[in-house]
Formats: C-alpha cells, sequence, structure tokens
C-alpha cells in the first residue's frame, strides 16, 4: 500500500513538480495551493506525512499543522522552505518533531524521496 502525502504550497508549480515526482515513486500525493481547502480536506489517520511550505498567505505551514494535528495527533510532518529556521524555538513549541523537521527547497526529486522515506521508517 503506497504511502499517502498531503503536500500544501502557495507555488502551483512546487505542488505539480513534488506530485509528479513523488508519484512516479510510488506515493499517493493531494496537493492543495490554500491551506484552508488542505484543512478542510484533512482526514485522521489518513495521511503519512505532511509537506507544509511554512509561508502560506493566511495561514502559514506552523499554524496549519497546529490545526490538523488537533484532528490527527500522530500524523508526521515536514516543513518545506527557502529560509533558515530557529531550530531552537521551533523544537521547544513541537518537541515531538524530528530533530531537523525541515526540507529546503530547492530540492531535487531524488533527495525528496530518500528524505521522506527515512521519516517514514
Amino acid at each position: 500500500m503506497p504511502a499517502k502525502i498531503m503536500i500544501v504550497d502557495d507555488e502551483e508549480d512546487i505542488t505539480l513538480v513534488f506530485k509528479m515526482g513523488l508519484e512516479e515513486n510510488g506515493f499517493e500525493v493531494d496537493t492543495f495551493n490554500d491551506p484552508f481547502d488542505a484543512l478542510r480536506n484533512f482526514k485522521s489517520n489518513y495521511y503519512d506525512l505532511l509537506l507544509l511550505d511554512i509561508k502560506t498567505p493566511k495561514l502559514n505551514g506552523f499554524q496549519l499543522y497546529d490545526k490538523l494535528i488537533q484532528i490527527d495527533s500522530q500524523v508526521k510532518v515536514l516543513f518545506v522552505t527557502a529560509f533558515e529556521a530557529d531550530y531552537h524555538s521551533l523544537n521547544e513549541h513541537y518537541p515531538l518533531l524530528p530533530k531537523d523537521p525541515f526540507i529546503r527547497k530547492p530540492i531535487e526529486i531524488d533527495d525528496l524521496v530518500s528524505r521522506i522515506n527515512y521519516e517514514l521508517r
């Protein structure tokens, strides 16, 4: 059974490239360019991993994650960013996240697949 991934990024080209690359590698992928659409369509115990862009309008990736874990507290997440992040404050707020919960853009699909497989092991 393929792993189910939810991608939320306001840049349509990013979601399209990630979706195509991940599906070619056997993942089942749902993409959303509006975080509120993602929130409306999120189902508990459905997704294996979330890829959330940090800088989305209206609701950033951290705010979206806060809402999604109220629906499914076990879902895994990686935050996608082109910027440096403050790991210390993030780890204080989310102590159960992986040590480095970030994927930096740009990223090659092979590297993205490797990172996802590592997180899902």
